[in-house]
This record gives C-alpha cells, structure tokens and sequence, in this order.
C-alpha cells in the first residue's frame, strides 16, 4: 500500500481551492459552500480516524456499541431535517431512528455473525465499516421516501379524503402513494447496483485495490456490501413508510394533516 504524505493531500487540496475560485466567479456563495464543505471533510475524517484508531487499539464491545448508536443518532437527525413537511414532535426524529435500527443494525449482526464469521463478531474493523455504509444508503433512501409520502399526502389530500369518504380504508386510500414513495426511496440503490462494474467502480472494491488486494476478492465483498445495502435499504424505507402512513391517520381512518409541521418555521399545516 502506498503511504499518502501531506503533501500529496496538500496537492489534491489544490484542485478544490480551484474549482471554489471558479464557481466563485460565477456565484460567492457556491464557492463558499465548496471551501466549507472541504474543510469540514477534512476535520470531520481527521477526527474519525483518530476515534477509529483509539477504537481498534481498544476493540471493546461497549465502545463500538455507543459509537455505534452516535452513528444512528446523527442519521436519525439527518433523516428529520431533510423532511420539507416533518411529523410533528418525536414523530419526525423517531420514525427514521426506529427504522434504520431494524434494518441497519439486523443486516449489520447478520453480516457480522453469519456471513464473515470473524472472531470476535465485533471487530471494529468490520463492524464499524459495514454499519456506516449501511446507515448511510439506508438514511438516503428512508429521507427520500419519507419526505415524497408527506408531500404527495398533502398535495393530493383532497383525493385521499375523497377515497375516504367512498369507503376506502387509510391503506387502500394512501396505498399509491406509499408505493410511488418506495420506488423514490430505492431508486439509488437500484441505480448503484445496476450500474456498479460498468459505470462506476463501488467505493469499498476501489479502496481494497488501492491497498493492494486481489481484485476477484475485492470484488466478491463489494457484491456481499451492495446486497446488505439493498436488503438494508428496503426494510428500512418500507418500515419508515408504514409508520408515517399509520401516522397520517387516526383510528377512525380520518386524514390527519394536521400531524405535519412545515420545516421552516416550524408552522404546522393546516
């Protein structure tokens, strides 16, 4: 494996402060946004490499277990702020947390016990990896399909009522939208998976051959990840979605919009 020196990575810093000062002459604020982003990779990779380390020198199951629940927490956020019409209270930070920990967490014990076998289960350097890539696919797709059900429920409350009133129950009435919601929420593992080895090369098979591992073998544990992340995805957007459609209603089957906030402001609609 070659070893990156500062002033390799000074290097490929260069490339971003020039794209910043292109896009900046075209608008400041793009260029401000690259600089910020940049940096806080920078800080944010440099202090999960130091954790990571310290983590691996230790390996105790107690400390992979709140790194890991630190992770699912921060995409728990990330999936609430996303929402342009969040559920009101707990609702909006809860539905996604609960449903990346069913599915994140029971691919991740599955891959972890079943699949690699490794002695302990708990190694950091499986577990640690193979949840984030998991909670991060699984946090896009639940973000996405959350956010098309509330919007669509809203836009189209008129219909949903409609169907209500002809006797429809709250399934039948909001069905179509939760699988137009479903279809948004799995379309980029879709893309990832159909398009890995012809378009692009998958992240985790590219850092195993830049460290110097046997391509046939980088390539079987990418095609183990790509079917974990799918598996994990799935569950977690189809459970993210029964959650937020019981939600929508009440147990008289009555569309509850009013269980909705708008982001900005914090105004609830109505």
């Amino acid at each position: 494996m070659i070893h990156l020196s500062h002033w390799d990575l000074g290097l490929s810093a260069l490339l971003v402060l020039l794209l910043a000062f292109v896009s900046g002459r075209l608008q400041r604020q793009l260029r401000n946004q690259i600089l910020v982003a940049a940096l806080r990779t920078t800080v944010q990779l440099l202090l999960i490499g130091l954790v990571l380390k310290w983590l691996f020198d230790i390996a105790h199951p107690v400390f992979i277990g709140l790194i890991s629940l630190v992770m699912l927490t921060v995409a728990g956020r990330e999936v609430m702020v996303r929402q342009g019409r969040r559920l009101t209270g707990w609702w909006s930070f809860g539905v996604g947390t609960f449903s990346m920990f069913l599915s994140s967490f029971t691919v991740t014990l599955f891959a972890l016990w079943v699949i690699i076998g490794n002695q302990p289960w708990y190694a950091p350097q499986y577990a640690i990896p193979l949840l984030g890539m998991l909670l991060g696919n699984t946090m896009n797709g639940i973000s996405i399909a959350m956010d098309r059900l509330t919007q669509s429920a809203w836009q189209q409350r008129q219909q949903i009522e409609g169907r209500l009133m002809l006797g429809a129950s709250a399934t039948e009435a909001i069905c179509d939208l939760k699988r137009e919601a479903a279809r948004s929420g799995l379309i980029p593992i879709i893309n990832a998976m159909a398009a890995a080895g012809l378009v692009s090369l998958p992240g985790m098979m590219t850092g195993q051959i830049l460290a110097g591992a046997e391509p046939v073998e980088a390539v079987k544990y990418q095609i183990m990840i790509m079917f974990l992340i799918s598996v994990g995805t799935g569950l977690g957007t189809l459970a993210s979605l029964a959650l937020v459609s019981r939600r929508l209603f009440d147990e008289r089957h009555r569309l509850r919009l009013d269980r909705l906030q708008v982001d900005t402001g914090g105004r609830h609609a109505s």
